[in-house]
């Protein structure tokens, strides 16, 4: 797995009021991949997402692996691949190594194909594959 990180998820209360404080008191703007649902800035080779905690967390439970305010922390990690493939290779790995899998991976609702791992701490990390996102050389989404 390459030592990089594709994407920070922030859980919100309430979208407009988050996108609204990142846009005024940092002056960051948000990218044509936003809707109504989610909203994407881009930052140096990563990208920060602000979506609904209820949402997020929801996203992350599968199976009766029931994630909620207790045990989610709200926000996650995202490492994005460049397949499918990989998506899948790696979560063979984890499971050989004891990794905490809390969502195998699946074709998801936003036209991609993802899975969730949990740190030693429950930290959420999402394994993704996400087709419309261009990943360069160096790993950094473009």
């Amino acid at each position: 797995m390459e030592q990089r990180l594709s994407i920070i998820t922030l859980g919100v209360n309430d979208l407009k009021k988050a996108e609204q404080f990142y846009a005024e008191k940092f002056g960051w703007s948000k990218t044509d991949e936003s809707n109504e649902s989610i909203i994407f800035m881009q930052l140096n080779g990563i990208k920060l997402a602000l979506y609904s905690n209820a949402g997020l967390a929801e996203d992350a439970s599968m199976n009766g692996q029931k994630v909620d305010e207790n045990t989610f922390k709200g926000f996650t990690l995202a490492f994005c691949t460049r397949t499918e493939q990989e998506v899948d290779d790696l979560f063979e790995g984890f499971e050989k190594q004891g990794v905490k899998i809390v969502k195998k991976p699946e074709k998801v609702f936003w036209g991609g194909y993802s899975g969730y791992i949990a740190d030693p701490d429950g930290n959420l990390w999402e394994i993704a594959f996400n087709p419309y996102l261009e990943i360069d050389e160096g790993g950094n989404i473009k």
